[in-house]
């Protein structure tokens, strides 16, 4: 591309010298030579650009006019000696050069587009120079007695073509924001092209189609641009280049309608001015009021549209065209201030797809934006005509309508078997479920309390199992008040030091020997007592507390590991096992902040266990992969917590890096009793053997239990039958001081 960038602008100055030597007219051979070398030679090299071109239609019609041109010069000095219809030979090629030059601007502007104001402004500027043209050239050749008619036709004629050349020249330069080489190529080649031609019309209103050669050196010179900007890369991107803004006043534009407008003037001022001269100034003046007026009326047609879009663009989804946020709203509280339709009753649905973040981690965002494009297809068609559907963030789509609450719900059940159907995208076959929350409207709601409940309902429906509807109560109102009293007083408790760490045993389910501790979080509230796990952790984990209170448990956990050895109570392969939350699992720093702790206390890595949920692999799976490998390079082992009770995959587990799997207490509990159970845990133990991957049941709390898992070969456990969660020095009293495995004690 930088070659024919080169090569473009050193067209331009090889023909440019040429011209300069035929000028100065130094002799006839040497103008001569000049003249065919530039003609022939641009039009060689136009032929070359054609090949690279991408629409070669508009420079076709280059290339044809430029040959036209260029036969007509050669022509012209011989055809002066001729008669009859020879005489008129060279105008004939320039006549047809200049038709194909118009059809070459032609195709130029089919490509990008007429703008109104841009054609409007072009018309301007064509009927003020217009008018001069035939003024100042056409009819004043016309008048000229003594000499054929067609001459007098010819001479004329050649102003009123640069007026057509003129129009689609202004046209395309208002038209374009961008101003590339290409383009000001061609703005150059019709300036020497006018100017030529103002020479021709000059002395064609003296009688004569001849005169000195110098007339022709603004042919030359238009021929060496059009032959540069056929030959610069840039003429790919004229059909494609940025619109202009409508009422683009810009000090160029005015600099061409300023005088444009005042040419009537100028002319009516003459004072040789006949009954001819009135009619075409007539003319001209009410083309220009015409033109003006138009310009108006496009201005404020043009604002208009343009406002219509800025606030369709403001008030609409890009992807999908659905309304968004704000014209919701807008909408929802005009049906609340309608009394009439607040008394059938006002509702909103609140639609949140399950799974969608998989979708787009799996298959990228393009099939998400595939899915998401198709689920506002079906809202459309189920919803009633008078109901708005929206999108209002990511996967999170409402539909507001008038009408009582059991519309709402007819509607969530319809929505939800029409997602259960396959959503087909090319090569693919999804099928996605829906959380949906419903609320209906009261007397001191407003829209956004609306959408607040809604939201509220949706997350319940969420809670409670996913792929379900739930209606919004007032219970729902006070569990996120709760939940933010949670919030406000886990962040007291972080800084008062209110968490501690306890330490349930691992043990070995044969002999009764303590092997690891599981690591768990505890809150001891000053007023309220203990605070279950269950009611803060998952605040913690929406809030991103969960990163904080993490690194916390790893650091308390280490620590006390680190007080055991140095009190050499310590067995030599124990370990303690850590819960790893799934947005710790996606922070690349867990390797560092691990391989700090385990420093900072001088602690080997297979002295710590990080336990994740089967989920986190089901996520971004790449992402997971390669934070998991970094831990286990660590040394520290990996293990699947609650196995079994998600998405209990063979192929994740072959994937990735773990060391050992949990058994949920949900299958534990049925051991002895529940054959199917039996069936499971005998089925997670064999697979775990074929992965040579360490298997330990949750939850046991009976003898019979402990036996059956015996039985079954699972080797290590933990629950009630031993203990439960204990403080540092209960656990250490317990299970440490004086323990029968104590005699392996080690140092690391």
């Amino acid at each position: 591309m930088r070659n024919s960038r080169d090569a473009s602008f050193g067209v331009a100055g090889a023909g440019a010298t040429l011209a300069v030597l035929y000028g100065a007219q130094l002799s006839q051979a040497l103008s001569d030579v000049s003249t065919l070398v530039i003609g022939v030679g641009t039009c060689a090299v136009q032929a070359i650009g054609l090949r690279t071109a991408v629409d070669k239609r508009p420079w076709r019609l280059f290339l044809g006019a430029s040959l036209s041109f260029l036969v007509g010069i050669v022509l012209r000095p011989w055809a002066v000696d001729q008669s009859g219809v020879l005489y008129y030979s060279g105008d004939v090629f320039t006549i047809a050069g200049y038709i194909m030059l118009a059809l070459a601007f032609w195709a130029l502007l089919s490509r990008l587009g007429l703008e109104r104001h841009a054609v409007t402004d072009g018309v301007i500027v064509t009927v003020g120079a217009g008018l001069l043209a035939v003024e100042l050239f056409a009819l004043p050749a016309a008048r000229l007695l003594n000499r054929p008619e067609l001459l007098s036709v010819l001479a004329g004629l050649y102003p009123l073509l640069d007026v057509v050349i003129l129009l689609l020249a202004i046209n395309f330069g208002f038209s374009t924001a961008t101003r590339l080489a290409s383009f000001r190529f061609i703005a150059a080649m019709i300036v020497f092209l006018l100017v030529g031609d103002v020479g021709y019309a000059w002395i064609g209103t003296q009688g004569r189609l001849t005169g000195s050669p110098l007339l022709d050196l603004p042919f030359l010179l238009g021929f060496t641009c059009i032959a540069a900007a056929a030959l610069h890369p840039s003429k790919n991107q004229l059909s494609s280049v940025v619109a202009r803004p409508v009422q683009a006043w810009s000090l160029t534009r005015l600099s061409l309608i300023v005088p444009a407008l005042a040419a009537p003037v100028v002319v009516g001022l003459r004072p040789d001015v006949d009954g001819t001269d009135r009619v075409v100034l007539a003319i001209a003046s009410a083309g220009l009021m015409a033109a003006l007026l138009l310009r108006a009326v496009s201005a404020v047609h043009s604002h208009a549209a343009i406002q219509r879009g800025l606030r369709y663009q403001a008030t609409h989804d890009a992807l999908t065209g659905l309304p968004n946020r704000v014209l919701l709203t807008e909408r929802v509280s005009d049906l609340l201030a309608d009394r009439r339709r607040r008394e059938r009753g006002v509702w909103l649905l609140f639609l949140d797809l399950d799974g969608f973040k998989l979708v787009n981690d799996h298959w990228g965002h393009e099939i998400g934006d595939a899915l998401l494009v198709e689920v506002s297809r079906r809202l459309r068609r189920l919803a009633a005509p008078e109901c708005t559907v929206a999108r209002i963030s990511g996967d999170e789509f409402v539909v507001a309508g008038p009408g009582p609450l059991a519309d709402a719900t007819q509607l969530a059940q319809r929505l939800q078997g029409e997602l259960a159907r396959p959503i087909e995208i090319p090569g693919i076959e999804l099928i996605i479920g829906g959380s949906i929350g419903i609320a209906a409207s009261a007397d001191q709601l407003t829209a956004e309390d609306l959408l607040r409940d809604a939201d509220l309902a949706m997350y319940r429906a969420k809670a409670d199992g996913r792929n379900r509807w739930r209606v919004f109560d007032a219970a729902m109102r006070q569990t996120v008040r709760d939940r933010v009293e949670i919030e406000i007083a886990l962040r007291q408790a972080m800084a008062q030091g209110q968490l501690w760490v306890a330490f349930q045993p691992i043990v070995d389910c044969r002999t009764g020997s303590v092997v690891g501790a599981e690591a768990l979080l505890r809150w001891t509230h000053p007023e309220r007592g203990p605070i279950a796990p269950n009611e803060f952790i998952p605040v913690a984990e929406e809030t991103g507390l969960i990163i904080e209170i993490g690194a916390f448990v790893l650091e308390e956990s280490l620590r006390q590991l680190a007080v055991w050895r140095d009190e050499e109570i310590l067995p030599r392969h124990f370990y303690v096992s850590v819960n790893a939350s799934a947005r710790q699992l996606r922070d690349h720093r867990l390797r560092d902040v691990v391989d700090d702790a385990l420093h900072r206390h001088h602690l080997t890595g297979e002295r710590l266990v990080l336990e994740i949920t089967e989920s986190i692999m089901m996520g971004d799976g790449e992402q997971a992969a390669e934070i998991l490998g970094a831990l286990r390079r660590l040394g520290v082992g990996l293990s699947v917590d609650d196995f079994g009770t998600g998405y209990s995959s063979l192929s994740y587990l072959s994937r990735f890096p773990v060391t050992a799997i949990k058994i949920d207490r949900a299958f534990v509990s049925g051991l002895g009793v529940d054959p199917e159970d039996e069936a499971i845990v005998r089925a997670v133990v064999a697979m775990a053997s074929a992965l040579r991957l360490e298997v330990i049941a949750e939850g046991v709390e009976t003898e019979a239990q402990r036996i059956a898992l015996v039985g079954l070969d699972v080797a290590l456990a933990q629950g009630w039958l031993w203990a439960g969660a204990e403080r540092p020095a209960v656990f250490a009293d317990r299970h440490l001081r004086g323990s029968p495995v104590q005699a392996g004690v080690g140092n690391s």
